[in-house]
């Protein structure tokens, strides 16, 4: 170990996958494993000791804050914080705006992330509260403040969030079509673009 002015050096390596797009002050902390295919916008934050998956998309201003797992294919938009130990699984999105917070008593040092489930869709300008669980295929709509854990295919709204829909009931409004769950009308940069959903998992040899 060496040493400076009284502090320990400890290496710190950031490995960053394959065919990365990192746009202009964009700033990456030692310690974190960032996969193939990543990008983001300008003045994006990344903290120390993150693991992000591959092909994840991160937006313009954009701060995570460290201790954080994301999987792959997640898509998050401008001006999000995501607060150190938060979770957000594969397949996920999150609109601008979006904050996850961690501490349930502030300022204290028992802090709790929030875990954002596979194919969730987190609206923009909305709050979800420590602890707090967005299982798969749930929406929280744009501004909504999430203080209990969302279902499954479960659409909330308002402050505090309260149960809108089944998200299976939302209609796209141009189309009249069901909206969701969103990977079988929407297949932009997902691995499925080529073929649809349905194809793909069985390409893929894949059960949902």
């Amino acid at each position: 170990m060496d040493w400076h002015e009284g502090h320990p050096s400890y290496e710190h390596p950031l490995h960053i996958g394959a065919h990365a797009l990192i746009r202009s002050f964009t700033t990456i902390y030692g310690g974190s494993e960032i996969g193939e295919y990543f990008q983001t916008g300008h003045y994006v934050n990344i903290r120390e000791n993150s693991q992000l998956g591959h092909h994840v998309s991160v937006g313009n201003y954009s701060d995570i804050q460290g201790y954080v797992r994301i999987g792959n294919y997640v898509r998050m938009h401008s001006n999000d914080r995501i607060e150190q130990y938060s979770q957000i699984d594969d397949y996920a999105w999150i609109g601008p705006g979006v904050e996850l917070a961690n501490d349930p008593t502030p300022p204290s040092n028992h802090l709790q992330g929030v875990h954002i489930h596979s194919f969730a869709s987190i609206g923009a300008r909305s709050l979800i509260l420590p602890g707090r669980n967005v299982e798969s295929d749930a929406l929280v709509a744009a501004g909504a403040v999430v203080t209990k854990d969302v279902k499954s295919f479960t659409a909330v709204a308002g402050n505090p969030a309260r149960v809108l829909a089944d998200v299976r009931d939302i209609k796209n409004k141009k189309t009249g079509e069901p909206a969701y769950p969103w990977r079988y009308h929407f297949s932009r940069a997902m691995p499925w673009d080529d073929c649809g959903y349905d194809e793909w998992l069985k390409l893929m040899n894949l059960q949902e």
